[in-house]
C-alpha cells in the first residue's frame, strides 16, 4: 500500500491531471535510464509501482520521488526503479526450435565456443542453453562458456543461485532433467537446483544495453537476444542490433524472439531461419 499522499495522485479525481503527467514523467525518465517504453495501459500498473517505491523512500508524493531520481543520477534507488518495470517472463527451451539449430550449429564449430544471453531474467534460458552445450560439444568443460546478463539485479541473482520450483522446470526433459539437476530436501522439498556443471559454465552479471560501454573485448559465436527487443523504440532496436553485429564471430548467430523481425530495422544482419540472424 502506498502513503496517502502519493495514492492521492492517481485516484482522487480531482488530481486525476497531475497522475497522467506524472506517469508520462516517470515512462520518460524510464525510457531515458533503460531504454524501456511503457505504453498507457500500463498507467494503472505504474501508479502501483511508483507508490511503493515513493513510500518505501519515505517521501511525501510522487513527484517528489521522480525529483529525487532525476536530481541524484547515482542513487541506489534507480535500481529499484529500472526492476520495478522490467518484465521477467522465461521458460525453460522456450522456442524450442532455437535450441535444436543452436545444438547442430555448435557441433561444427571451433573452440573456443562462446555464447552472449544478453536478456537471461532468472536464469531459465542460460541453463537450456547451457544443457544444450553439454550436449552437442566433446568436451563442454573445455572451451565452451555461456556470459548471461540482464538488467534486472534481482532477476541476476535469482539465476545464480539456479533453484527452481517443479512446475518451473517442467518443460526441461526428463533425461537432462535427472542429469543436470538435484532435488531438494527439508525446506526445500518441492524444488530442484542446478548441478555444478551447469552453473560453472555461465557467467552472471547485470548489464543495460542501453550502456554506453559495451563488452566490446569479447566476440560470441551465438547471442540470444529473445522477447527484449520489442520494449523499445525502432531507434533504440536499431542502435542495439548495429551493436551486436561486430561482437559475432564470422558465420554467428542472433536468435531473436518469436514476434521479432530484424529485416527492416538495419542492413547488419540479414535472416538465417526461423527468427535466426547471421551477420551481412
Amino acid at each position: 500500500m502506498s502513503l496517502p499522499q502519493a495514492q492521492s495522485i492517481f485516484t482522487m479525481p480531482v488530481l486525476a491531471e497531475v497522475g497522467q503527467l506524472d506517469f508520462e514523467r516517470s515512462a520518460r525518465i524510464l525510457r531515458a535510464r533503460a531504454g524501456i517504453v511503457i505504453g498507457s495501459h500500463k498507467q494503472e500498473m505504474a501508479a502501483r509501482t511508483l507508490g511503493l517505491r515513493t513510500k518505501s523512500m519515505g517521501l511525501n508524493n510522487v513527484r517528489e520521488y521522480l525529483d529525487h531520481l532525476e536530481h541524484n543520477p547515482n542513487s541506489t534507488e534507480w535500481e529499484a526503479f529500472v526492476n520495478a518495470f522490467t518484465i521477467n517472463h522465461t521458460a525453460f527451451f522456450r522456442e524450442q526450435h532455437h535450441f535444436d539449430v543452436l545444438a547442430d550449429f555448435s557441433k561444427d564449430r571451433k573452440k573456443p565456443l562462446s555464447v552472449w544471453c544478453a536478456a537471461a531474467s532468472t536464469g531459465e534460458e542460460p541453463y537450456s542453453i547451457a544443457m544444450i552445450l553439454r550436449e552437442s560439444c566433446l568436451q563442454p568443460d573445455i572451451g565452451v562458456s555461456i556470459y548471461a546478463t540482464d538488467i534486472d539485479t534481482r532477476a541476476i541473482e535469482r539465476a545464480k543461485e539456479g533453484v527452481y520450483s517443479q512446475d518451473r522446470v517442467q518443460p526441461v526433459p526428463h533425461a537432462y532433467l535427472k542429469k543436470y539437476f538435484q532435488r531438494g530436501t527439508g525446506r526445500r522439498s518441492g524444488m530442484v537446483r542446478v548441478k555444478s556443471s551447469l552453473r560453472e559454465m555461465i557467467e552472471f552479471d547485470t548489464f543495460n544495453l542501453l550502456s554506453k560501454s559495451w563488452p566490446t573485448d569479447r566476440k560470441f559465436d551465438a547471442i540470444f537476444c529473445r522477447n527484449t527487443m520489442i520494449y523499445f523504440d525502432k531507434p533504440t532496436q536499431t542502435g542495439i542490433l548495429e551493436r551486436f553485429a561486430p561482437m559475432l564471430k564470422p558465420g554467428g548467430l542472433l536468435f531473436a524472439g518469436h514476434s521479432e523481425n530484424f529485416t527492416y530495422l538495419t542492413k547488419a544482419f540479414r535472416l538465417q531461419g526461423q527468427t535466426v540472424y547471421t551477420p551481412t
